[in-house]
């Protein structure tokens, strides 16, 4: 059974979330949670404790996907193209460099996910490829992926193996989702919508555009997409019906600027992860499905207004 997302809530010896401190400091709307954020404008991949402390962290540059392992390592990338698992200590005890495996290519990693297997899947924008990589660097899979508008900083965003073995990928700039089998077919696709809408250029909430950021198979079939600088979370069937939607501004006193990850809870709530808002809108959000803001956290002193990382982590023990 492969997680739609990564298996944060199986963290035994790492954490994070925070408690309401300050305007400019750390705010959440409920009881401390524990967080794993990162950001590259701080240049911080961190896990921040209930009380708002900082509970561990590690420097990082370019990052837009990470994730805390059963084994307590974390699965991190440093820069565009090297996926790291780094133990509490920060010790590194596995890499893969896309760009030593491609070189002379233009290659930029933004999606990896450790399998139950042991293998690690990373998509590589450029090459235009899914690999699943072994302990020893071996390619264990390669799955060919179509891009229409190839970019190798935009080929793809959050990439997941999903329970049925399929691969679900989130093409920024071709605007689409689609769902590719292990032989590299495209069983499912969506075009993320501009709902009549002209595109406009930028990271906050000014901008617009369809360049989607993750998406999520749910266990009813459908999928659950952040639509990146469309500002929304969406809801679809397998028929391309939207049956369930959150648009920019309706989230009392929120703004949702470029949606990063989404996940439903096991609550039945969805959580939203809001990137690029400004320091007056929090990074992640959760709310029930009549859209009702039920938690929301926000820390911009450590992290800002780049934290594409958002999750959360399993009470420590």
């Amino acid at each position: 059974m492969y997680p739609t997302f990564t298996p944060f809530r199986h963290l035994a010896a790492l954490g994070a979330g925070l408690v309401l401190l300050t305007q400019l400091q750390a705010e959440s709307t409920a009881p401390g949670r524990r967080i794993l954020a990162g950001d590259d404008s701080t240049r911080r991949l961190a896990i921040i404790a209930p009380d708002g402390k900082v509970e561990w962290e590690i420097p990082v540059t370019a990052i837009h996907d990470a994730a805390v392992l059963p084994n307590g390592n974390v699965l991190l990338q440093q820069g565009w193209t090297k996926v790291q698992e780094v133990k509490p200590d920060r010790q590194v005890v596995w890499e893969y460099d896309a760009g030593k495996a491609n070189p002379g290519k233009p290659v930029e990693v933004h999606a990896f996910q450790r399998l139950p297997d042991g293998v690690t899947m990373i998509a590589e924008s450029g090459p235009a490829r899914i690999i699943e990589v072994d302990r020893n660097g071996k390619v264990r899979r390669e799955v060919k992926l179509q891009v229409d508008h190839p970019n190798a900083h935009a080929d793809t965003r959050l990439v997941r193996k999903i329970a049925n073995g399929n691969y679900l990928v989130a093409h920024e700039a071709d605007g689409r989702v689609r769902e590719y089998d292990a032989k590299g077919k495209i069983v499912w696709q969506y075009d993320v919508p501009l709902f009549g809408k002209a595109p406009k250029g930028g990271h906050g909430p000014e901008a617009f555009g369809n360049s989607v950021f993750s998406a999520s198979r749910l266990a009813n079939g459908n999928t659950l997409i952040g639509t990146g600088n469309g500002h929304s979370v969406l809801e679809v069937d397998r028929a391309g019906k939207i049956v369930w939607k959150i648009e920019q501004n309706d989230l009392p006193g929120i703004t949702l600027a470029w949606v990063t990850r989404v996940e439903r809870l096991p609550n039945g709530n969805t959580l939203i992860g809001n990137c690029h808002a400004g320091p007056e809108n929090p990074q992640l959000i959760e709310v029930t499905s009549d859209r009702k803001v039920v938690w929301s956290w926000k820390d911009f002193t450590h992290f800002g207004n780049s934290t594409p990382v958002t999750a959360l982590l399993a009470p420590r023990k």
